[in-house]
């Protein structure tokens, strides 16, 4: 690619990039290589933000929601001109699929690098998209698009689509505004839901209803369109394992594609992006089912999350392409040019708790440290800061192989060694679905989380050597403890060191021990397990157990401290001298916190009403999410401690419940 052919002087030389994060710094590294500038935009939020400090120039452009900063037009033609930028690359997310944006560029005199305003409002919406394809033959899943969205009309359609249906914001994208729901009690309050994301994430609640297929694959096919009617595909991507509706492993090539299939879906995917007329980088998606028919879903106007695994198979890079397009160049191959090479398999890095229903985390990344031999994409560093207000990825890994069992075991190895303390992220969880034997054999749906899931949260097998044991030496270590026997104190004034730890959230008793030839003893419940230290220095630890010799990752982080080994990670935090914790910690008294930093985009209760275990009280919207905050008990609601659009952080109190007397309380005489 980077030896194509110019042939004509370009247009732009400087480009900003109305976009954060990682897909800012990818941008820029292939524009720069190309000889332009970039300029960097950026809310209040980032403004120490990596895509700041690593463009030519950066302008701030707003406060720290999207819609006070990167969803702001005028903020960020604006900053074009303040920079004297000519082109806009508008990455992926916020207005990358936004027509008005587009229009707003061109009317401005700039670049655009993406399909003309009218191709993004013909494809962008879902429904208009859906009537496009449907005219032209390109098979597409039943469902409804019409004008009429009452409630009332919608769940007549539902009905007659048959459940289970889909619900679709029709300017969605990443799994906003997008409901599966399996019968006609419960569709009313995800109806509700989908439109309430969809107007927050999009500006638009407008939905579509489609019947939902079972089980099938999510395939999409990367195409290229160039101004003088050239076309080509680059091959398909697998992109099945989802939660949420939200892609968390991609793939190229799919494992359920043959090269029939390959081609026929291929062909069928260029003719749309001619009948279109269509400009730049863009992806057709589709769901294959069980019986190897295939169905449009939508057409994503705009680079993909995933284009790396493309971009390793081809040896294309699809931004150069996207600037080289955007620049008036013609497509510098054809069909026939494409060739593909070996096998790519991507992760998508999320500050979220797999564990607790995928909830986004934000807070401080006290170490970070991604696997040098893959391709990473991120924009972090130690010590960042994970806002609450934008979506959870951090980062992408990406693994190339000759094979695809090659390109897994690569991958496994990359996210055993990829450190992230200080933010709970989904590594682990990745690394049990790369392991997995259905992922291995190639036989993942989309119904692949919720058929494993028992098996993907599986506890890791008990160790020779207890993570406790590891934890209690490493805190006896970083507490100051070592550092008193190493100034001179006597072992008998120093041990044991008995400690409490809370250990992935769950107390432990432990006892540190000095033998006199210099090893260290510690026991753990019934189990001792003796350790010879190698080397405890800059958060690294070697050392030998059980006649294995080990290494750890650890950071101390103030009361919290962090460790990995052998690809497990355990956070570990002293209880030794903390006071004992109240039995109504977890809830049951009745008070509802917020369970991440976020903002309250629905107050669903008032002061006075009674409420059930577990029924709805509010819900709060983080990293372009809505997630429903519970009743933990039945009572009366005392209080509502927060307001519609009100900004909460992880614990705060947001409601009140006073418990109902039972029964047989009730019934008792006075006293």
């Amino acid at each position: 690619m980077s030896g194509a052919a110019v042939t004509k002087p370009s247009p732009f030389r400087k480009i900003l990039i109305a976009n954060r994060g990682e897909i800012a710094l990818r941008v820029m590294r292939t524009a720069r290589r190309l000889g332009y500038g970039v300029v960097a935009v950026y809310s209040d939020a980032d403004a120490g933000a990596l895509h700041v400090r690593e463009a030519d120039e950066a302008v701030c452009i707003g406060g720290a929601l999207p819609a006070q900063s990167y969803l702001r037009i005028d903020a960020i033609i604006a900053a074009a001109r303040q920079a004297g930028a000519d082109a806009v690359h508008p990455g992926y997310g916020f207005l990358a699929e936004n027509e008005d944006f587009a229009a707003a560029c061109r009317d401005a005199g700039l670049v655009f690098i993406g399909p003309s305003p009218e191709a993004i409002e013909a494809m962008g919406n879902k429904a208009g998209a859906k009537a496009i394809m449907l005219k032209a033959g390109v098979p597409c899943v039943p469902g409804y698009q019409g004008e009429d969205q009452s409630d009332g009309e919608m769940l007549a359609q539902a009905q007659r689509i048959g459940f289970p249906v889909m619900i679709k914001a029709v300017a969605g994208g990443g799994g906003r505004g997008m409901r599966l729901v399996a019968d006609a009690a419960s569709f009313p309050d995800a109806l509700r839901s989908a439109r309430s994301e969809a107007q927050g994430a999009f500006g638009d609640p407008t939905v579509i209803l489609e019947r939902a297929i079972i089980e099938p694959r999510h395939i999409e096919i990367q195409v290229f369109g160039d101004r003088y009617g050239n076309a080509i595909h680059l091959g398909e991507r697998d992109c099945s394992v989802q939660r949420r509706h939200q892609k968390l492993i991609e793939e190229a090539p799919s494992p359920a594609v043959s090269a029939e299939l390959r081609a026929k879906m291929g062909e069928v995917a260029v003719a749309a992006v001619k009948a279109l007329g269509y400009e730049g980088a863009g992806t057709l998606e589709f769901l294959l089912d069980q019986q190897g028919e295939f169905y449009f879903m939508e057409m994503n106007t705009r680079l993909q999350v995933e284009h790396p695994v493309t971009e390793a198979i081809t040896g294309l890079d699809l931004v150069e392409l996207q600037l080289r397009i955007a620049a008036g160049e013609p497509l510098p191959l054809q069909q026939q040019d494409v060739r593909f090479h070996g096998h790519a398999i991507e992760v998508r890095l999320c500050s979220e708790d797999a564990t607790h229903d995928f909830m986004p985390q934000s807070g401080t990344m006290v170490r970070w440290q991604m696997p040098s031999e893959l391709r990473v994409e991120h924009a972090l560093r130690s010590g960042a800061e994970i806002p609450p207000y934008y979506d959870s990825m951090i980062a992408k890994i990406i693994a190339h192989g000759a094979s695809r069992d090659e390109a897994r075991r690569r991958l496994l190895h990359g996210l055993d060694t990829t450190i992230a303390f200080g933010v709970a992220t989904n590594r682990a969880f990745l690394a049990s679905c790369i392991r997995h034997p259905a992922f291995a054999a190639g036989e993942a749906t989309t119904g692949f989380i919720a058929e494993h899931r028992a098996e993907l949260f599986a506890a890791a097998p008990d160790d020779e050597v207890p993570a406790s044991a590891v934890a209690a030496l490493l805190w006896y270590l970083t507490d100051g403890h070592a550092a008193r026997w190493r100034q001179g104190r006597s072992l008998a004034a120093t041990f044991p060191v008995r400690l409490r730890l809370e250990i992935d959230g769950a107390p432990v008793d432990l006892a540190v021990h000095r033998e006199r030839d210099g090893s260290y003893l510690v026991h753990s419940g019934e189990r001792s397990v003796s350790f010879d230290l190698d080397v405890c220095d800059d958060g690294e630890l070697r050392f030998r157990a059980r006649g294995l010799s080990e290494s750890a990752v650890f950071c101390r982080e103030g009361d919290w401290l962090y460790v990995q080994r052998l690809g497990v990670t355990t956070t570990i935090r002293d209880l030794t001298r903390a006071a004992p914790a109240r039995a109504s910690a977890g809830g049951g008294d009745g008070r509802v916190r917020a369970a991440m930093n976020g903002r309250v985009v629905a107050v669903l209760v008032k002061a006075g009403d009674r409420v059930s275990a577990g029924q709805p009280v509010l819900t709060l919207e983080a990293m372009k999410m809505e997630h429903v905050h519970a009743a933990p008990i039945s009572g009366i609601i005392l209080a509502i401690d927060v307001a519609e659009g009100e900004q909460v952080s992880t614990g705060r109190i947001v409601a009140e419940i006073e418990a109902e007397p039972s029964r047989s309380e009730a019934a008792a005489p006075a006293a």
